[in-house]
């Protein structure tokens, strides 16, 4: 893959424009912005969005960027709507096609890919969106490296970015399985991580505190993987 790409500036904010919206499950949309001043993200960094009242009050949350560096000129962030969430309801309920929203970004240093091979990537409902901008950076610039997802949701409607999990990516429902799935639901366990684990590489771990804990354990347990294969990105509301 040759040398490791610098870290992208950060820049300023900045008004991107929404050019699309779309759906991927009742609670989840992706937004498609557009940039005045673009800069080629690494795959698994985020942008902030900022909200401001009309008493000059702010909000702001931050949200991975799901589309690869290759997609020139705009970000896609996907949104899971949080009902207590000062900023996902608006960005669900309010934002239109046309609109603008403040961002600033790309940001992150510690959770990105920078080509290493093989490429393992465990995820857990909306935790996907990161490790999808990997996967889809991987299948555009580096076919070549074996790559391999390993995806807890809850059941078929909670699928996320549903039809690009292509052969490299194994589901694990934990609640609902679809009809004659082979797999009994239930958490991932030591069989599902040991399926998909590689000698060498690294494994980025994305999704709630609880299953990115269970998923680093076995990792380190079931497939001997030391801490420094391992990157750790926790999704959930901030306080």
């Amino acid at each position: 893959p040759g040398p490791p790409a610098p870290f992208p500036p950060v820049g300023t904010w900045q008004w991107a424009r929404v050019e699309q919206i779309r759906v991927e499950n009742p609670h989840v949309k992706t937004l498609r912005l557009a940039l005045p001043v673009w800069t080629p993200h690494l795959p698994g960094q985020h942008y902030v969005v900022r909200l401001t009242a009309d008493d000059g009050y702010t909000a702001s949350r931050s949200y991975s960027v799901g589309s690869p560096p290759e997609d020139s000129g705009v970000v896609e962030l996907t949104v899971d709507r949080l009902p207590t969430g000062e900023v996902s309801p608006y960005l669900h309920d309010d934002v239109m096609v046309g609109d603008e929203v403040e961002v600033r970004g790309p940001v992150g240093g510690y959770f990105v890919w920078r080509g290493d091979a093989p490429l393992l990537l465990l995820a857990g409902g909306s935790g996907v969106v990161p490790v999808m901008a990997m996967l889809r950076h991987r299948r555009l610039a580096l076919p070549e490296v074996p790559a391999r997802l390993l995806l807890s949701i809850r059941s078929p409607e909670e699928a996320i970015f549903g039809d690009e999990l292509g052969p490299e990516t194994t589901v694990a429902y934990s609640r609902r399985t679809p009809p004659g799935w082979p797999r009994p639901p239930g958490r991932i366990g030591p069989e599902d991580v040991a399926a998909v684990c590689f000698d060498s590489g690294p494994a980025y771990i994305c999704g709630s505190s609880g299953f990115v804990e269970a998923a680093a354990r076995l990792l380190a347990d079931v497939a001997g993987y030391p801490p420094d294969r391992i990157f750790l990105e926790r999704y959930g509301p901030t306080g």
